[in-house]
């Protein structure tokens, strides 16, 4: 499981586990199944020529080419929710034995299985509630040409891991590795729940085999996916979290 820059991590053991299934019905609800994916759970990142400028503005910010790609797609899943993250930040600690949690495995999922990321959106850390957390130069742009860019190439490359003929079987969060983010850390003008190493668990071939979300953060006591493949990269491409034959090990504790 990763959580320092590109997906590298060393396992570490013990601590609760919360296992959460995604049943059959509730995936076949958000959309469709994958129609092209490479078997191969092996690689940990993949090259893409897109390109980024990688030069900070200032307060720590990456700015793009207004000319580069963007991600795109068609309608989500699960559309998100009007004004989400708009609301106040709360203290709630974040539950995995939701719908809410659920149906956000679900359109990860259904993202993956299809390379098709925006699917993901009503899983994806809400912009309107990034602009309150974050206390840099124009956290908006960040999370545009940042946060969802990285996120967009990470689904990329976890797609091309999946086969078409591959399901979710469950995802296992390591409640005892959450912390409270205080404000002030981490750039942050607002708390937040946050836990790392999660455990995407899928059967393919008969196989069961697994990959990591590398940050999730909550809003509200809600679970948002925040960093996918890896919280920091040396280049742009899209990275696989540490994929392992078998659920792998989550965490460890600790980031932001």
């Amino acid at each position: 499981m990763s959580f320092v820059a590109c997906g590298l991590r060393i396992p570490r053991a013990g601590g609760a586990l919360a296992v959460v299934a995604i049943a059959a019905p509730l995936l076949a609800g958000c959309g469709s199944a994958a129609t092209t994916a490479q078997a191969s759970v092996t690689k940990t990142a993949a090259a893409t020529a897109i390109p980024r400028p990688s030069s900070p503005r200032p307060g720590g910010s990456i700015s793009a080419a207004s000319s580069a790609p963007r991600p795109s797609g068609p309608p989500t899943a699960l559309p998100v929710a009007p004004g989400a993250g708009t609301l106040p930040q709360s203290s709630t600690f974040p539950s995995t034995d939701s719908a809410a949690f659920d149906h956000a495995m679900a359109d990860l999922w259904l993202a993956v299985s299809t390379g098709n990321a925006r699917l993901a959106l009503p899983a994806f850390f809400p912009r309107a509630a990034y602009l309150q957390v974050k206390a840099i130069y124009d956290p908006g742009q960040d999370w545009d040409d940042r946060l969802w860019y990285d996120f967009a190439l990470d689904v990329a490359a976890a797609h091309r891991d999946v086969a078409p003929s591959a399901h979710l079987v469950r995802v296992i969060v390591a409640s005892a590795d959450a912390a409270w983010v205080a404000p002030g850390v981490c750039d942050n003008s607002v708390g937040y729940w946050h836990v790392p190493g999660v455990r995407v668990v899928y059967q393919q071939h008969g196989q069961e085999l697994s990959f990591g979300i590398a940050s999730l953060i909550a809003w509200r006591g809600v679970w948002y996916v925040v960093h996918f493949g890896a919280v920091l990269r040396s280049a742009v491409t899209g990275i696989v979290d540490d994929p392992e034959a078998g659920p792998g090990v989550p965490g460890p504790a600790g980031g932001c």
